[in-house]
Formats: structure tokens, C-alpha cells, sequence
């Protein structure tokens, strides 16, 4: 398929999961968080897991916050996401609260890296990644800055999808160098996408 039809193909499908979840009452949106994040938390890689990867989640998203202070809770060490100037690169940054966070790149909160310390080894941990979309696979689709797929092309520990039942379709275009998560989490049910235990 011409890569021209597959970027089309995903713009459309990223307007299509937006409405979706524009569509969502608050109520809506805080009894389907809530079934994700019970489901998540009692995950036997979540309890082993000494850190948690996790995106600070935006309004459309699922809600990570609650994930969050849970791990703070369960004495893990919690590392967030920032967007390196210039790149299509990420880093990731311990965080002990949120006066570590601040505003960045598309409204996203990210460590201030003056306050936290940088992860130096991404061999392990357990790690959120969010998406528009997620097949029953365990691919992606994400927003089109490709910040996660570089991620996880290294990123060698335990990977969670995180998504709203009615946001997971069957198969979704993917590239060669697209990886999938290890694991997909909606409200409805938790589904292996490996057979990698940590």
C-alpha cells in the first residue's frame, strides 16, 4: 500500500477515535478510567515492577494520574516522558511529585529537569503507552511524532497499551519498525499480545 494511502488512512482513523472520545460524558470517562486503572494495578508485572513509564495523560486520554499516585502509594519509582528540543526523541525523568512536572510541547506536563533525575537503564520497568488506537495485535496508533516508537524500538522492559474498549479495532496499519505492546488493558478486558513475563 502507498505510503501516501497510509498516512491518509491513519489521519482519518486518529479524527475518528478523537470523536469517539469527544463523545464521552465525564461520568462516562471516569467509570471507564476507573475499570482500566483496577484491571492495570492488579497486573502481576505491575506489582514486580520496582518503576513505572507512564505518560501524564491529557483530558481525551485515559487517565494516568489516578496510576500515578498508586505507584507513589506502592513505593515505586514513577519516570515520566520529556520531548527533547529538536528531535523526535524522548527522555525519561523520575518523578517524586507533581511540583516536578510543568507545561510543554502540545500542552503536555513533563518533568522539569532541573529538579529530576534522568533514567539511565531502560532494560527494565513497566511502561504505559498511550495511543488513539490499539489492534488485537498490540499495535499502535499513536499522534504521528513517532517519540514513542523510537522509545520502545529500546525500551527493553514490560509494555502496556492502555485503551478504551470501543478504540481497539482488529488490525491497524503498521510499519516494519512499529512495535507492539506486550499487553492491552481496556475497560472490558485485559488481552496478551506476548508471551514476555518479567
Amino acid at each position: 500500500m502507498p505510503v501516501k494511502n497510509i498516512k491518509e488512512i491513519k489521519t482519518g482513523l486518529r479524527s475518528k477515535y478523537r470523536r469517539l472520545r469527544e463523545d464521552l460524558s465525564e461520568e462516562e470517562k471516569r467509570s471507564l478510567d476507573s475499570e482500566i486503572q483496577s484491571r492495570l494495578l492488579s497486573l502481576r508485572e505491575y506489582s514486580q515492577a520496582e518503576t513505572v513509564f507512564t505518560y501524564i495523560s491529557k483530558e481525551l486520554e485515559v487517565d494516568t494520574l489516578a496510576i500515578v499516585r498508586a505507584a507513589w502509594a506502592n513505593q515505586k519509582r514513577v519516570a515520566v516522558p520529556r520531548c527533547v528540543p529538536g528531535t523526535r526523541d524522548m527522555e525519561f525523568y523520575y518523578i517524586r511529585s507533581w511540583q516536578d512536572l510543568e507545561p510543554a510541547s502540545f500542552g503536555v506536563m513533563e518533568p522539569i529537569v532541573e529538579r529530576c533525575e534522568r533514567v539511565d537503564d531502560e532494560s527494565k520497568g513497566f511502561c504505559l503507552v498511550p495511543g488513539f488506537s490499539f489492534d488485537v495485535q498490540g499495535f499502535r496508533l499513536g499522534y504521528g511524532g513517532g517519540y514513542y516508537d523510537r522509545f520502545l524500538s529500546r525500551f527493553g522492559g514490560f509494555t502496556v497499551g492502555i485503551c478504551y474498549s470501543f478504540c481497539v479495532q482488529w488490525n491497524l496499519p503498521h510499519g516494519y519498525y512499529d512495535r507492539s505492546v506486550d499487553l492491552l488493558v481496556t475497560e472490558k478486558y485485559v488481552r496478551r499480545t506476548s508471551a514476555k513475563v518479567r
